[in-house]
């Protein structure tokens, strides 16, 4: 913690200096500066003696020093640390762990304790730290990166595994044309693996152009405006969701092949193997990679020891083909069949994506960590492809509801022994976890679309555990619904998810061929050449599920895009009207004969101010004020008003027109104010101070650095330890909170009025009142 008394610094840039998954404090225009530097004017003008209010105050606000984030270990239930009270519950003999660097009494670093739980059960809580871990701190961002050898399982699983249903969703498409369109999947599946090359060499040269992480929609928004890049990034979250639901209905599909008595539970397998990828992924990035590495390096030895053995047994027929079954055509064969067949099987590609999204969480240097990974990805996902439709061709399987035609091809290789039970549950393992990818990625578009105003701020911030909770848990709600709804069939699902995947393939690459136009740096013609070939074979794509699909459920995705774009346009309106009304206005006081004074403050018998002798003693012995405090007393024994001392507490954010009207309401009580702000970094600290000194340093301010980028409980804590201080002064919380309109948008906005009042009320003499500012 630390007070307003510094040498004033220049405001940094707000996004560069935020910690990763908090809503960074925004930088304020030259206009807005201006119009700060005018108001602070205005309230020195109103005020009869400026610098009252910090003599006037009752208490000590400086309590300490946090250690620094090199000293913080936190303890298994830890999740803030703990400002340490001073009075009665301080143990009188041992050395503050809170007192100033340098001094001769300077004891161990402040600990990282357990909170009380400020707003649930501490039951709850304490089951939340068993199932989830410890809380970690900002600082241990670094430690939460993924080497090649843990991002290649974590963020390819999704493209790997998806040699399991690709080819499978191609032959079932060609096979209604008969003997006829079964020849044409050796075309088609080089066609692929032409495309698979294209957006793969694509993205290396988006990492290379974005190396902090080039989303499809960043990428969009970047170079090809706002429409583009919600449009883009509308696409992803489609896919991801739509990722999750076929990857674990295709994972569901293996385990019912090799045991047909459990395909009645194929709905409630899904759904648990959904809530178990739910658990993991709220752990964190190195829990779930630890985790998820086993079963997809197992599916590609295990898919490369079937592709072996059945070249060697094709081998051994010189490759000649094995006859198929008799078929019967139901469809002719025709353009829109082979673009049908086409888009199914391109679902092969789905993933690709992926590593560019989460160039930031690899290990330094991430960029080249991430291209490599994604070359990896690449070769490995070709080489599947290619193998498995080798091995349908040269074996005559066809799709079979009943069975997969992995399951055929292990059963063809293998027999039913030891190696197709591997084989199996490798698939299956891989498929159920294959949709990590999207629990990875979506959170972090979401997050990105919450900084841009986009979405509810709420995406924006991680959780204990620096993973992004809350868009966490509504991947696993949507895909759950999703799952549900189609009753778990793969076949039914397919057909939803090209035109997501390649909406945002096409408009990512599109931006990177304007990237490039704009650059003209060193290879940008060669550069630009591959994305515009990416991007036109994307489109191509594109097109084509949306029209041969468009009756089979790609409806649905266009649908799902369209509703993204109109809620999303919708909330950011919302949040620019809010900050509109929320702009700091010059206005004029015209107050010449009334003049803000507070009330002297009248401290209990035997007890002055912190300016005065007796006082200050106290604060600074516990066993004395613990003493002081048995002979007054402090029940809630006041019935006339005489009897009540106050102290205004006003915790703020942001010196905004909603900030700065609480700050008015409790400066006009004439009664001490101290002011409290919650930072999630010491640059973001830094920078609110940088403003508070512009306006003028009217009122006492006292900075919360919270480590572990929680808002509530480091707030309740200090709170607390004031209580602690002075038992017998009424704390007044006065909140700023905005109040809308229209009931629809308060879900956007942050509930800290309601979450702090439940977290106070066991405290005796704390009021929280809220100032409300309507938009």
């Amino acid at each position: 913690m630390s007070g307003t008394h510094g040498k004033k610094s220049n405001t940094r840039s707000t996004r560069s200096a935020a910690v990763p998954g908090s809503k960074p404090l925004r930088e304020l225009d030259a206009q807005q500066l201006r119009v700060l530097r005018s108001v602070g004017r205005e309230w020195r003008r109103v005020s009869a003696e400026p610098d009252v209010w910090r003599r006037a105050l009752p208490v000590d606000p400086d309590l300490g020093s946090l250690p620094t984030p090199a000293q913080i270990t936190p303890a298994r239930f830890g999740r803030v640390v703990r400002v340490s009270p001073f009075g009665p519950t301080a143990p009188p003999a041992a050395p503050s762990p809170l007192a100033p660097a340098g001094t001769a009494e300077e004891g161990p670093p402040a600990p990282v304790a357990e909170p009380r739980p400020v707003d649930r059960p501490r039951a709850v809580y304490r089951m939340r730290r068993l199932l989830l871990g410890p809380a970690l701190a900002s600082t241990a961002l670094a430690r939460e990166r993924m080497r090649k050898l843990v991002a290649l399982p974590v963020l390819s699983a999704d493209a790997l595994s998806s040699v399991a249903y690709g080819p499978e969703a191609m032959l079932a498409v060609l096979v209604l044309a008969g003997t006829a369109g079964l020849g044409y999947s050796i075309p088609i599946a080089a066609t692929i693996v032409f495309l698979m090359l294209a957006i793969g060499v694509s993205y290396r040269q988006t990492i290379r152009a974005y190396p902090r992480g080039g989303g499809s929609y960043i990428v969009a928004s970047d170079n090809l405006g706002l429409f583009p890049g919600l449009a883009a990034a509308a696409g992803l979250m489609t896919d991801y969701i739509l990722t999750v639901a076929v990857s674990i209905s295709a994972g569901v599909a293996a385990i019912t092949s090799a045991v047909p008595s459990l395909a009645s539970s194929n709905v409630l397998i899904g759904v648990l193997a959904i809530l178990v990828l739910l658990a993991c992924n709220l752990r964190g990035i190195r829990q779930a990679g630890a985790i998820f590495a086993a079963p997809t390096y197992a599916f590609v030895i295990a898919m490369l020891a079937l592709i072996v053995a059945g070249l060697v047994d094709a081998a051994g027929r010189d490759f000649h083909t094995v006859p198929h079954p008799p078929l019967n055509a139901t469809e002719g064969l025709g353009i829109l069949l082979v673009m049908r067949a086409f888009a199914s099987g391109a679902t092969a590609m789905t993933g690709i994506e992926a590593i560019s999204n989460a160039v930031p969480a690899f290990k330094p240097v991430e960029w080249r960590n991430a291209r490599t990974t994604l070359s990896w990805m690449v070769g490995l996902l070709v080489v599947l492809f290619a193998g498995i439709i080798a091995l349908v061709h040269f074996s005559g399987i066809l799709p079979r509801s009943q069975e997969t035609v992995l399951s055929q091809l292990a059963h063809l290789s293998f027999g039913s022994g030891p190696m197709y039970v591997f084989t199996q549950a490798a698939t299956a393992a891989v498929l159920l976890l294959a949709a990590n990818t999207a629990f990875n990625d979506f959170p972090r578009v979401l997050s990105l679309l919450a900084r841009d105003d986009h979405a509810p701020r709420l995406f924006a911030r991680m959780g204990d555990r620096l993973a992004f909770s809350n868009g966490i848990i509504l991947l696993s709600a949507a895909a759950g619904l999703v799952y549900v709804a189609f009753d778990g069939r793969t076949a039914s699902l397919i057909p939803l998810y090209a035109v997501g995947v390649f909406l945002a393939f096409t408009l990512s690459q599109a931006g990177m061929v304007v990237h490039w136009w704009r650059l003209r740096d060193r290879h940008w013609r060669k550069s630009l050449l591959f994305n515009a070939t990416g991007s036109l074979l994307s489109a191509i794509v594109l097109i084509t599920a949306g029209i041969t699909k468009f009756t089979e459920g790609a409806w649905v995705a266009l649908v799902a895009v369209a509703l993204f774009l109109v809620v999303t346009t919708r909330i950011r309106r919302h949040y620019d009207t809010v900050a509109a009304a929320l702009r700091l206005q010059r206005h004029a006081i015209e107050l010449p004969h009334h003049t803000i004074t507070p009330r002297a403050v009248v401290p209990p018998k035997g007890v002055e101010g912190v300016d005065g002798s007796p006082a200050s003693r106290e604060l600074r012995d516990p066993r004395a004020f613990d003493e002081a405090e048995r002979s007054r007393g402090a029940e809630e024994a006041e019935e006339v008003p005489e009897e009540i001392r106050h102290l205004s507490l006003v915790p703020i954010q942001t010196l905004d027109r909603a900030g700065m009207r609480a700050l008015a309401y409790a400066a006009s009580l004439q009664q001490p104010v101290l002011v409290i702000h919650v930072s999630t970094g010491a640059a973001e600290a830094e920078r609110f101070r940088d403003q508070w000194l512009l306006w003028g340093d009217h009122l006492p301010l006292q900075e919360l650095v919270s480590p572990y980028r929680a808002v509530i409980a480091p707030l309740v804590n200090y709170i607390e330890a004031l209580h602690h201080q002075r038992p017998d002064l009424t704390l007044t919380v006065i909140l700023p909170e905005i109040v809308v309109s229209q009931r629809r948008y308060s879900a956007l906005h942050s509930r800290t009025a309601p979450r702090l009042r439940r977290a106070l009320r066991p405290l005796r003499k704390v009021v929280v009142t809220t100032v409300p500012f309507h938009v």
